[in-house]
């Protein structure tokens, strides 16, 4: 009876982490839009959990911003404010110009592959889903605060990051993703060549074009049965045979 209390006690957990994980990616590539809500019951339905855990995993995504927590017990996806877009983008450059500068010149051969490994991943995808290169081209900063080691930073990166992918949903313009590439390129090559100067440079430049093409117009959402728009997140999400699912 012990060991089922003490496995139900860690399994929690770890599916409130898979659920979160699988609306950030919705949200990223706007499967959700800001102000669809997430209600409880079919989250709890679509990811086989109970309302509580879904409570939970909405909870973790509110302290994150992504979800606002609204009376009786009402979430849905956060609508940032045109003011507070600027502010984002504004946090996320001076957080992302202290990765720079403690990655210059202490890449290893292995992490750079790695980072060059995921850029090659965002040539792919071009001319797909632009959601999709969205998703890519965030994935690369949160894990260049990851090569950090820094708790701090990869937890307010990745936070910022995702909330920006919010901004870019409501105001941005659809823009080619080989900018992105080749920004992300240079990044990479003057982090392994140790030129933080360079780096920081070209981390601001491609962070202030980034927020040129977020400042925008908003647009209009269309309305969405959120069973329908999770069901892929929760099959991704799903125990394998081998072992829990999800990304």
């Amino acid at each position: 009876m012990k060991a089922d209390v003490d496995a139900a006690r860690r399994t929690a957990p770890d599916r409130v982490g898979v659920i979160c994980q699988a609306l950030r990616r919705a949200i990223i590539e706007r499967a959700l839009a800001p102000g669809d809500r997430l209600p409880e019951d079919a989250l709890g339905e679509r990811f086989g959990v109970s309302r509580t855990i879904a409570r939970h995993a909405l909870g973790q995504l509110g302290s994150e911003g992504l979800v606002e927590l609204r009376r009786n017990r009402i979430a849905v996806v956060a609508t940032p404010s045109w003011d507070e877009a600027r502010d984002l983008f504004d946090v996320r450059a001076g957080l992302e110009r202290l990765v720079v500068k403690r990655l210059a010149g202490r890449l290893t051969r292995a992490q750079v592959a790695e980072l060059e490994e995921g850029i090659e991943r965002e040539r792919q995808a071009k001319g797909g889903p632009e959601p999709i290169s969205i998703r890519l081209a965030t994935e690369f900063h949160i894990r260049l605060a990851e090569m950090t080691g820094s708790p701090v930073l990869i937890r307010y990166v990745s936070e910022i990051a995702y909330r920006c992918c919010l901004t870019l949903a409501l105001f941005s313009r659809p823009h080619s993703s080989d900018c992105a590439v080749s920004e992300h390129l240079e990044i990479v090559a003057a982090l392994a060549g140790g030129d933080a100067d360079r780096a920081t440079a070209l981390m601001d430049h491609h962070l202030d074009a980034v927020a040129g093409r977020a400042l925008l117009s908003e647009a209009t959402a269309k309305p969405r049965n959120i069973m329908d728009v999770l069901a892929p997140y929760a099959l991704d999400a799903a125990p394998s045979k081998g072992g829990r699912g999800g990304r």
